[in-house]
């Protein structure tokens, strides 16, 4: 492996700002940790994520539960 191959992003949880349509790194880190199911989710596969509850989802699906279950859309 040389210095162009390496990999220069911090391992661990990262800690995020979550924004419409984008997000704001506060710690660096490789991934974030779905809200509802505790999976782990790849920074570069982060695509789900609430701005009013600051969370990250691993699907739509699971982002679609924890909208219904705190009302804020019809079941």
């Amino acid at each position: 492996m040389n210095r162009m191959e390496r990999d220069f992003r911090p391992d661990g949880l990262a800690e995020l700002e979550y924004l419409d349509g984008e997000y704001r790194v506060v710690r660096p880190g490789s991934f974030v940790t779905c809200a509802v199911t505790g999976a782990a989710i790849p920074l570069e596969a982060l695509r789900y994520w609430s701005v009013d509850l600051q969370e990250a989802y691993v699907s739509p699906q699971i982002a679609l539960k924890r909208f219904q279950e705190r009302g804020f859309t019809p079941r």
